[in-house]
């Protein structure tokens, strides 16, 4: 089993140098919050990064896309799309930039519900469903391999999954995609322990081997949440995880708001660019804010 307490004892033996940090600015959302972001990616000839966009107070959240203006700052597209969904991450399927994120429904007496929910970008400001995921999973995630095949990483939880777990399943075609496929996916060997719960963020392919960015989180005794940023080997043969580590923890970061009190020492991974032997990690923040930090390439 995997211990987030564990890791964290490990990373911080191994982390001597300061990282370093940046906060990225957002303009175009009025006094709303931009954080759990995307990495920057390519679509239709733009550099742009999907972020999600909520106000401070609220849970209603909208998906949209920004472009960089100058180093840091990132300024919202006005007639780009405006999905309401929350946390986005992309893919590509087939040349195609897929978008998705987590579709939320409230209750009238306050309860939430959600699923992942995928659309095929054609530009900035269209969108088209193709897919969505069965209700009580967030965190699905498709990467389409060198050779043609998808891999698909399910996060089901309770009577399966407890508070998160990691499953996968690999198919042909994206019309070979089921929520009773995803459902049956099975989990991973060496999953997180019962206490705790986590997620992927983004597969790679890289030299023939499969890496995963994700998360790993707690609560603590007082009910405060602990996200960390991790990564993991995808074992396709053992259909396991393996080298999992915990790549950065919130004091990595810059001083920052955050949405309430438990959600100060939140990272949740975005996603990652790669610059030789290191890499820059871009993360949402205590739930109200977003940063890169430039990091140790975690998949050498």
């Amino acid at each position: 089993m995997i211990d987030s307490k564990e890791l964290l004892q490990e990373y911080r033996k191994k982390t001597v140098e300061k990282k370093q940090a940046a906060t990225l600015r957002f303009t175009g959302v009025g006094e709303q919050d931009v954080y759990n972001i995307t990495a920057p990616f390519e679509l239709a000839g733009q550099e742009v990064l999907a972020g999600r966009i909520e106000a401070r107070d609220s849970e209603a959240s909208t998906v949209g896309l920004f472009t960089q203006t100058e180093e840091n700052n990132w300024s919202r597209i006005s007639d780009g799309i405006n999905l309401p969904l929350q946390d986005p991450f992309f893919t590509r399927i087939d040349g195609k930039v897929i978008l998705g994120g987590v579709d939320v429904v409230f209750s009238e007496e306050g309860q939430a519900k959600w699923r992942t929910v995928f659309y095929q970008l054609e530009s900035v400001s269209e969108a088209k469903q193709i897919f969505v995921g069965p209700w009580g999973m967030k965190d699905l995630r498709l990467k389409q391999l060198t050779n043609g095949e998808i891999v698909v990483l399910t996060r089901p939880q309770g009577k399966k999954g407890g508070r998160g777990k990691i499953g996968a399943i690999v198919i042909s075609h994206m019309n070979e995609l089921t929520i009773e496929k995803i459902n049956e996916a099975p989990l991973l060997e060496n999953q997180f322990c019962e206490e705790e719960w986590g997620g992927a963020n983004e597969i790679y392919e890289r030299d023939n081997t499969l890496w995963v960015l994700g998360h790993i989180a707690n609560f603590d005794e007082q009910g405060n949440r602990h996200y960390y940023a991790m990564s993991f080997c995808f074992d396709r043969a053992k259909h396991a995880m393996t080298k999992v580590k915990i790549i950065a923890e919130r004091s990595d970061f810059l001083d920052g708001p955050s949405k309430r009190p438990d959600l100060e020492d939140v990272v949740f991974s975005g996603g990652l660019r790669f610059t030789g032997n290191h890499a820059i990690l871009y993360a949402g923040i205590s739930d109200a804010g977003a940063q890169k930090l430039e990091i140790e390439n975690p998949f050498k």
